[in-house]
């Protein structure tokens, strides 16, 4: 029996083809919409723009509140928790990417000062585990450990999420010093209203491209949905406008628009909110001295209140005689 290396060099060739194949349609198949907020780490080298901003504002256009709770002080090499809250409501349903309503998931960006990181497993309590739960916190990019993500997740399960931080200790990291740090988060919920590229989500509103008159609208036969509407301007031009599935419309045949208008409602029901607090990594040679302090000053008041007792029972005995 002869051996083919034509056939086999062929077949390898093909099934490399194949694969490559499968992993570009796995790639451009998933959802975008699922995939913040991946799209700040890929465009994005630093989520905290010069301005203060966070760059989740650039997709996520309605404002809506984040809380974030941090200790006072901590010490160094220890461990503490970053409260975060995304309050929302839970019985209002978003636009997917399909059209459909759904439930919103949220997600933050937890910018902490150098030297901070995700707290290492085996230096956690089990009682912060248990805070913590299923979440799985990433770094923004292999070199800013300092920056944690995570998204997205299910909004009514994770509207508060429970971060595990440690410290870092000045001892043995010289970039750190005993000061006042800041600590920002960023924490969306609900699909954005823009993609990275400048293209509009259909979680958004549509307005009028050009003044005229609503000549037709024609449904778009597709599983999500959507209408194309004929708007004829007034020197008889003609021009087109495709509303994805998901929004309703607020127009019908035969309206008359002005620019800007709107054609259909504003189906966001999300947003994206920050907030900034501050934490002081705190020197135990300071604590220690401040209580020695306190000790001291304890100890001159209880001495001077006997030293006033003695006193006032000279005066009574020499009253006596």
């Amino acid at each position: 029996m002869s051996f083919n290396f034509n056939e086999l060099r062929n077949s390898l060739r093909t099934l490399v083809l194949l694969t490559v194949v499968s992993g570009f349609g796995f790639t451009f198949t998933t959802p975008v919409s699922e995939a913040y907020p991946i799209f700040a780490q890929q465009n994005y080298e630093n989520p905290r723009e010069a301005n203060g901003r966070l760059v989740c504002a650039n997709c996520h256009l309605a404002q809506k509140p984040t809380e974030l709770e941090v200790p006072q002080a901590v010490l160094p090499n220890t461990v503490f928790e970053a409260v975060i809250e995304i309050p929302y409501d839970q019985q209002v349903k978003q636009v997917l990417a399909n059209g459909k309503k759904g439930d919103l998931n949220v997600g933050m960006v937890l910018i902490l000062p150098e030297g901070f990181e995700l707290a290492p497993a085996d230096r956690i309590p089990a009682e912060l585990k248990e805070k913590v739960g299923n979440l799985y916190y990433t770094p923004y990019s292999p070199e800013k450990k300092n920056i944690l993500v995570v998204g997205p997740v299910p909004g009514k399960k994770y509207s508060k999420m429970v971060v595990p931080i440690l410290s870092p200790d000045p001892a043995t990291n010289k970039n750190v010093s005993f000061l006042k740090y800041p600590i920002y988060v960023g924490g969306n919920r609900g699909r954005g209203q823009l993609y990275p590229d400048g293209s509009r989500s259909n979680n958004t509103i549509y307005n009028t491209p050009a003044p005229g008159t609503i000549t037709t609208i024609t449904p778009i036969q597709s599983k999500k949905g959507g209408y194309e509407i004929t708007i004829t301007k007034a020197d008889g031009s003609i021009i087109t406008e495709k509303i994805p599935g998901g929004p309703d419309l607020v127009v019908k045949e035969g309206d008359v628009v002005t620019a800007d208008q709107p054609l259909t409602n504003n189906p966001n029901v999300g947003g994206f909110g920050q907030k900034d607090v501050e934490v002081v990594l705190q020197n135990p040679t300071r604590v220690q001295g401040l209580l020695a302090f306190f000790v001291c000053i304890l100890l001159g008041q209880i001495l001077l209140v006997v030293k006033k007792k003695q006193f006032e029972k000279v005066q009574l005995a020499e009253m006596n005689f």
